[in-house]
């Protein structure tokens, strides 16, 4: 009997504590690859994620499979217009509102077009973005045409996984099976599948920020900032010091750009809702926290832009957007 070609991936992981080791970037590429092409069985994919989890994937294995990921997630949009910023929103929120998505929503009236990407949900208890953004009257796309659609009409598209991605977007619902996170959510935050010249990656716990920088590294990105956002989403907690990494017009940042917080530390309410975040937007409600989180987020990302020439410049300019903006963009319900 001959060996399943997938064999030696696995038990490359799963040898021994001496035998072990971490697959070279080519045999992460080899890897994934066979995943995409349904090569490899349920049983396998479990123990290969689940060794990769334990083990603690390397920068080298994340780029191997950004090397098998990336062409296909080119092509399916290759018909894409232009996109200035990556947005990863693969965490849902659990506690807080989705305040990112005012952020997002801000950035793409000022004529960034920005594309939002999220796989199905997978965590309990979580709401994700593709449920929050109908609440407010904002569409998710259900194919790369309409997401096209979408940025000419509002500067702003969320773009499931499944449908520019579809094998990873099977892999992250394994979490519901394993119990566990997998290496297949810090791959999805990675991809960047419309080339724009800026992505914005937001981890759950700062261990993590050196494995995406050394993947960008590798994979020759220009241009990535990265922190911890509340929950996992690109969001900056105004209640908390924020410190942004990554690498910006190709050299590493290394701590050189700080925000503080501009607010005691806030108890969260619990339960997201996207009607209070549509209040908000409407001057209907306010929410010190709520405003200040987006004023802060949108910084972030017009600094990352060159829209501004330092972090402080970049917040007073999107505390002046956030009082200027358009309130009816998002209608009344």
């Amino acid at each position: 009997m001959t060996e399943h070609a997938f064999a030696p991936f696995v038990r490359t992981l799963g040898r021994g504590k001496r035998a072990r080791r971490s697959l070279t970037r080519e045999e992460a590429r080899e890897a994934m690859q066979a995943i995409l092409d349904g090569q490899v069985e349920d049983i396998q994919l479990g123990a290969f994620l689940m060794l990769l989890r334990v083990k603690e994937e390397t920068p080298e294995e994340l780029a191997g499979f950004l090397d098998a990921c990336r062409p296909v997630c080119y092509q399916a949009l290759e018909t894409l217009p232009e996109v200035q910023l990556d947005w990863p929103s693969y965490a849902g929120k659990k506690k807080h509102h989705p305040w990112y998505l005012l952020a997002a929503l801000l950035l793409a009236n000022q004529g960034i077009r920005t594309l939002l990407h999220g796989g199905p949900a997978h965590t309990p208890n979580r709401v994700y973005s593709d449920q929050l953004l109908p609440q407010l009257g904002l569409p998710v796309a259900g194919s790369p045409q309409e997401a096209a659609a979408h940025l000419d009409q509002h500067g702003l598209a969320y773009l499931p996984l499944e449908t520019f991605c579809a094998p990873l977007s099977r892999l992250l619902t394994l979490r519901y099976f394993l119990g566990l996170r997998s290496p297949i959510n810090t791959l999805a935050r990675s991809l960047n599948p419309s080339r724009a010249p800026l992505s914005m990656q937001s981890v759950f716990h700062p261990a993590y920020i050196e494995l995406h920088q050394g993947a960008a590294d590798l994979a020759g990105d220009q241009d990535l900032l990265l922190f911890k956002g509340e929950g996992g989403e690109l969001e900056i907690r105004p209640d908390a010091r924020t410190q942004i990494t990554g690498i910006r017009h190709g050299e590493h940042l290394e701590g050189a750009a700080v925000l503080d917080n501009v607010m005691p530390r806030q108890s969260p309410p619990g339960e997201p809702d996207a009607q209070t975040v549509r209040a908000v937007w409407r001057g209907e409600q306010s929410d010190d926290y709520g405003e200040n989180a987006v004023i802060q987020t949108v910084a972030v990302a017009l600094w990352g832009l060159d829209r501004a020439a330092s972090l402080k410049q970049a917040q007073e300019q999107a505390r002046e957007l956030w009082q200027n903006r358009d309130k009816g963009l998002i209608d009344n319900g």
